[in-house]
Order: structure tokens, then C-alpha cells, then sequence
């Protein structure tokens, strides 16, 4: 059973193996499900060049944001910019190569790399900029574009619960990208609020199998709320 203990015991060792101009699959929405322990290791390692894919960059001082701080992502694919100042200043001063992805496309890009799915069509972005110079094929009458599925070099998770074996359970809207995601590294590492045994958790409650995760990590987290809004 030793053999197939995932879990690691620091930061350091939950990325071992990252450099520079890698591709990085992260999961959460906003600052929402966000691997939070993940991102500032990845900032303390001051690793550059760094292809980051993911819903959005988290905010000016946290989340995915803080890579943005010293310059360490050259791109980004994303669906769209968000509540992040930097990373509009420095897409437009040319300085962040930036990939604008349709939300739906984005999240089948990463679940077709997980199924081994190298591209797919999609009707979505088509007649748009978004479907420039990309191969077109009518089905039933309808155009639709080619879209290239993502394996990243590494892939961040954040999930509820897991236990040694990395089987994993997300919390409500915390699931959001994180399922994909977990599918699409070929170094899948997930940050956890709590580590269970194997056999405790309902195998029909699993949103992620433990094939596809390499390592957990227990994290704290500060689940800090991107924008709050209060009735009066």
C-alpha cells in the first residue's frame, strides 16, 4: 500500500521538477478553487518563461496574479481577463503574450488532452477572431473550427478531500475547471484541505480518480473573496 502513497510533505517537493518554459494547467474560476499553496511556491521559485492556461489570473496580489508581479509568464490562455489591473496593463504594453479562449473551449481543451483527444471541432469562434487561420468543417450544414486539445507539463489542483491515493472530491462551485485540469498534466499535483485515509471516501462521490494524480499536498488556505457584494 506504501507504493501508492501520493501524498508529499512540503512545497518544494509538490514541484519538484518545474523550470523555466514550462506549460502549467491550472484549475479555479475567479478566486474560487484556487491551489493557493501551489501558486507561491511557484513565485518563490522565480521560474520564468512560464505558459500558464487557466480560466483567468486571479487578482493583482493573489492567486495567479502574483506570478505576474516579476515577469515570470510569457503567456497566457485564457477566457478572459478579469479583475486583474497587471495583467491588462501588461497585455497591452505587448509585454504578455495572451490567448483569448471561449470558456467552453477552454475547459474541453483540457478535458480532451486528459481523454488522449489531440483536437476536436467546435461551432464555437467561428466567424470570429478567434477562429482565424484554423481549419474549418461543415457538419450538417453548420461550420465549425479545429480546436487543439492542451497537455500541460505540469497541472495545479485544489480540491476538497483526498486521500493517499489522490482520489479526490471537490466542494461544490469549487469543482469549476479543476476536474479538466486534473486530467491534463503529465505531473498532476493537488493541494488539499483535508487528507483522508483510502477507504474512507464514497467511491461514487470521486470527481477525480487517483490515476490521474502524481502527488497532494495538505494546504492552508486563505479563500479570500475576489469581489463581495452585500444586499442593503
Amino acid at each position: 500500500m506504501a507504493g501508492f502513497d501520493k501524498v508529499v510533505s512540503s512545497y518544494a517537493e509538490a514541484m519538484a521538477g518545474l523550470t523555466d518554459n514550462m506549460t502549467i494547467i491550472a484549475g479555479g474560476f475567479g478566486l474560487c478553487g484556487i491551489p493557493e499553496g501551489l501558486i507561491k511556491q511557484i513565485k518563490n521559485m522565480q521560474t520564468k518563461g512560464l505558459t500558464i492556461v487557466s480560466n483567468n489570473c486571479g487578482v493583482d496580489d493573489f492567486g495567479l496574479g502574483i506570478l505576474l508581479e516579476d515577469k515570470q509568464v510569457k503567456k497566457m490562455v485564457s477566457s478572459y481577463v478579469g479583475e486583474n489591473a497587471l495583467f491588462e496593463q501588461q497585455l497591452l504594453n505587448g509585454e504578455l503574450e495572451v490567448e483569448l479562449t471561449p470558456q467552453g473551449t477552454l475547459a474541453e481543451k483540457m478535458r480532451a488532452a486528459g481523454a488522449g483527444i489531440p483536437a476536436f471541432y467546435t461551432a464555437t469562434g467561428y466567424g470570429t477572431p478567434v477562429g482565424e487561420g484554423k481549419e474549418v468543417k461543415e457538419f450538417n450544414g453548420r461550420p465549425y473550427i479545429l480546436e487543439e486539445s492542451i497537455m500541460g507539463d505540469f497541472a495545479i489542483v485544489k480540491a476538497y478531500k483526498a486521500d493517499r491515493f489522490g482520489n479526490c472530491i471537490y466542494r461544490h462551485t469549487a469543482q469549476n475547471f479543476n476536474p479538466m485540469a486534473a486530467t491534463a498534466g503529465k505531473i498532476t499535483v493537488v493541494e488539499v484541505e483535508e487528507i483522508v485515509e483510502p477507504g474512507e471516501l464514497d467511491p461514487s462521490q470521486i470527481h477525480t480518480p487517483g490515476i490521474y494524480v502524481d502527488r497532494v499536498i495538505q494546504g492552508s488556505f486563505e479563500k479570500r473573496i475576489e469581489r463581495k457584494v452585500l444586499a442593503k
